[in-house]
């Protein structure tokens, strides 16, 4: 006999099936996220999920809405560990490792749910912003805002700041698919830490173009 592994309360089945198709995605990736599976998870028929979303890609999207959420919140709780006291410099810096920390951290502790995340283009969705009314995808809008604290404290020259996500992030996520799809992905934890670390300080050092960024290298 077959038991849904989950329940929904009714009107609530597009939910439950986006977030089967979430479970589905830590646990399989991004390909393991069809519509019969997720009705099966939930114990409805295809039929019925196909009521809510059109197809594959449209499940995909509402598990990666999802799955970014969930990255996002790794990165919140390693942001809020920063102090909210002492030399707003340092505090600064300390704010974008911690973010790239988190991001890195939540890839290899769930690698389903991150390649979920990254299977569309820049703007395909979540965020506020953009071009078209598209939007950024949350990870790169909080990188910007770490960014702009930088320039406001003096640590990144403003000259530098237009565009400056894209080597921050080029170096965290790669990082992040060395650690759990390439060659990295068989260290363990204390060379992690070391990797991450040392990624990060090539980050932070890169950044260092303002007045303050130099006198705190």
């Amino acid at each position: 006999m077959t038991t849904s592994k989950r329940s929904y309360h009714h009107g609530d089945l597009r939910n439950a099936l986006a977030r089967a198709a979430a479970d589905l995605a830590a646990s399989g990736g991004p390909d393991a996220v069809t519509i019969r599976g997720a009705a099966r998870e939930v114990g409805v028929t295809p039929t019925a999920a196909y009521r809510h979303f059109e197809n594959q890609a449209d499940l995909l999207e509402a598990a990666r809405a999802l799955a970014m959420d969930g990255m996002v919140a790794a990165m919140a709780d390693y942001l809020a560990q920063v102090p909210t006291d002492g030399d707003p410099v340092a505090r600064a810096v300390e704010r974008l490792r911690s973010t790239g920390r988190g991001y890195i951290r939540f890839a290899i502790e769930e690698p389903g749910v991150f390649r979920t995340c990254f299977t569309g283009g820049l703007r395909d969705q979540g965020g506020k912003g953009g071009q078209d009314g598209m939007g950024d995808p949350a990870p790169y809008l909080l990188l910007g805002e770490m960014l702009d604290q930088l320039v406001a404290v003096g640590y990144l020259d403003p000259a530098d700041r237009p565009d400056a996500e894209a080597g921050p992030w080029a170096a965290v996520h790669g990082l992040a698919m060395l650690l759990i799809d390439g060659p990295m992905s068989e260290l363990g934890p204390p060379e992690q830490d070391i990797a991450i670390a040392r990624t990060l300080d090539m980050v932070s050092r890169g950044l260092a173009t303002g007045p303050q960024g130099c006198a705190h290298r």
